[in-house]
């Protein structure tokens, strides 16, 4: 027989000084189980040391130098075997010691019944098997109980805890053995301990597992937990205790209502591009019909002034539509030098329309501002961010200004704010200010003291992941009820201030006269364009989509094709990687005024609506003069 086999089957230590008496047993047990034998005490306490499974001691009282007794006794601190005496006297004072320091489970006297010695040795291996067992189990939820971090509780059909751990007892506000005995409720609020009863009966007389989530705490930061119920049926098949299972989810729901909110911003991003794209279309209509007639209305200056206004009007709309498509994707910094107090007087309509009529916007500019390098349309965002912010922090209304200076750091000891020059750009307000318990996370993505849906915690991280991508920082100063100052540090440029696009249609260097396709679903659009390039000598031939320009372009030569990027089936990328493929040096330009601008490869050269006569002049000249040097 296997020792693998025996093992299975469990082991029995056989202890007598008779070696007879050590076959005999052998004999008589080893057919259900592995014996072990020992004809010394002081041999069996060392098997019984190198032996952790040994489930039953069978141990004669007799032995030279150890009665069994005294030897069961010393065994009970090595070993948890079950233990049977046998004793060939009438000898109940062994016995009866052997009951008290041994642990006797029984004791079977010499000569035995053979059927009483098996029944004995089996009955005995039961309550050890069963007493490791529970052992096991004991330690399993003890285990559990002192190392989950959800707080678990067991009670009786009444609802007093049986069993529970630190951690429910920490959210109960008081210890383990204070709870022992008691109804929860009794360390609740009348509504909280109404609630837990009710929910507790339910799951007793429903005998189903429920789940359920609750929140407590102010409606502003509520803390949310999930309360699992499962109710344990007694051997007579009822209900006789309910295990409690609580975990902390306000992290995950915090992170739900965060994505939720990324959804609405994607959503709204989405909603934002379509928009601006058929506004967009909407102004290159407008401005240009405005620009073509403008030079025929010189002669009447009440006219004139009209249509300039008109004129004016749809370039804010322009410059409104540009800010609505940077909410609405993401791209890289276009850095250039710029002049920032023309950033932010340029900003004016913007933040009159966005503030609200209650807050007042103050300019405090520094006309020796140095140049900084840097995205402007992202630092109008990021100033739009910070204004809106103070006017959220003046609900009664206030004043905001925004301020430019000169800085020259020297000896600072903050990584992110080397030496150097810098030009600053302040925003401050006359608001309700910021804690300072507050003021150390206010830069944390999704970190927001906003009610919740009303921000999104992205507004301040935006704005210093500008100014750290700029090679610059940001600098926040508060105080409760005297509102807050920000500073962003650009560094300063030497570099010259980028030079705007030349006014009126001279600038545009004309290479030669080209015949050029214009592709575009819109007719408004379509014309106005082809007329921009008619006033530059170009023939321009119109088509309204991409399958009629591939039949055209089959039947006819062009030099250059100017196509609209988002049109019904063809789109205008989609056509221009078509005329690469089939005419590879025709030279094609890409218009839009949609937010998949930026997902269209670096390769093609794009122009984005709504854009002047000279903008679209000069764009074509360059790509006719490349493709005249290829």
């Amino acid at each position: 027989m296997s020792m693998d086999r025996s093992a299975a089957r469990g082991t029995i230590l056989a202890v007598d000084d008779e070696p007879d008496i050590l076959v005999a047993l052998e004999d008589l047990l080893e057919d259900e189980y592995r014996v072990l034998t020992a004809s010394r005490p002081e041999a069996a306490l060392e098997i019984l040391e190198a032996e952790p499974d040994v489930g039953v001691i069978v141990s004669d009282q007799r032995m030279p130098g150890m009665t069994g007794d005294a030897l069961l006794a010393r065994a009970r601190g090595l070993s948890d075997a079950q233990a049977i005496l046998l004793t060939g006297y009438a000898d109940l004072s062994a016995v009866t010691s052997a009951l008290n320091r041994g642990g006797i489970t029984g004791y079977v006297t010499k000569p035995w019944d053979p059927a009483l010695l098996r029944n004995a040795v089996r009955a005995a291996y039961e309550r050890h098997r069963l007493g490791r067992d529970l052992a096991t189990e004991r330690a399993l939820l003890r285990g559990l109980l002192d190392h989950a971090g959800d707080a678990i509780a067991f009670k009786d059909a009444e609802g007093r805890f049986v069993r529970l751990n630190a951690a429910k007892a920490a959210r109960l506000g008081t210890t383990v053995e204070a709870c022992l005995g008691r109804p929860e409720g009794a360390f609740l609020d009348a509504a909280a301990a109404q609630a837990v009863a009710e929910a507790d009966r339910a799951a007793v007389a429903s005998g189903q597992h429920t789940e359920a989530v609750v929140s407590a705490g102010p409606a502003a930061a509520p803390t949310w937990t999930q309360v699992v119920r499962v109710p344990i049926p007694d051997p007579g098949g009822g209900i006789g205790h309910l295990a409690t299972i609580e975990r902390d989810i306000t992290e995950q729901k915090s992170l739900e209502a965060r994505l939720r909110q990324a959804d609405k911003m994607q959503a709204l991003g989405t909603l934002a591009g379509g928009v601006a794209h058929d506004f967009n279309n909407l102004l290159t209509a407008i401005m240009g019909s405005l620009e073509l007639a403008l030079p025929k209305v010189e002669g009447d200056p009440r006219l004139s002034r009209l249509m300039t206004n008109a004129f004016h009007a749809a370039q804010r709309g322009a410059a409104l539509t540009k800010r609505l498509l940077s909410f609405s994707r993401q791209r890289e910094l276009q850095a250039r030098v710029v002049d920032l107090n023309r950033v932010v007087r340029g900003m004016d309509d913007l933040l009159g329309r966005s503030l609200g009529g209650f807050v007042q916007v103050e300019h405090r500019l520094s006309p020796e501002i140095w140049a900084a390098r840097v995205d402007p349309e992202q630092l109008e965002l990021a100033i739009l961010n910070l204004c809106i912010n103070g006017r959220d922090a003046m609900p009664d209304g206030g004043v905001v200004t925004l301020s430019t200076r000169n800085a020259t750091v020297s000896g600072s000891l903050e990584p992110d704010l080397p030496d150097g020059d810098y030009a600053v750009v302040a925003v401050e307000d006359t608001g309700t200010g910021i804690p300072p318990e507050i003021l150390g996370r206010v830069f944390e993505p999704f970190f927001t003291t906003k009610a919740q849906g009303q921000g999104t915690g992205l507004g301040l991280a935006m704005v210093f992941g500008l100014l750290r991508q700029s090679g610059g920082t940001i600098r926040i100063d508060s105080e409760v009820g005297r509102g807050t100052r920000v500073d962003l540090f650009l560094p300063r440029s030497h570099e010259p201030l980028d030079a705007d696009q030349a006014n009126g249609p001279d600038a545009v260097p004309l290479r030669r006269r080209a015949r050029i396709l214009v592709v575009d679903d819109d007719p408004q659009v379509r014309h106005v364009t082809a007329s921009f390039l008619s006033r530059f000598g170009h023939d321009a031939v119109e088509v309204p989509g991409a399958e009629t320009a591939l039949a055209r372009l089959e039947a006819e030569r062009f030099d250059l094709v100017v196509a609209d990027l988002a049109m019904p089936g063809m789109s205008g990328l989609d056509l221009a990687e078509e005329v690469r493929t089939r005419w590879p040096a025709l030279p094609f330009l890409i218009v839009t005024g949609h937010a998949e601008a930026a997902r269209i490869p670096p390769s093609y050269a794009v122009l984005e609506k709504p854009f002047p006569s000279t903008e679209i002049g000069a764009r074509v000249a360059v790509l006719l003069a490349e493709a005249e040097s290829a």
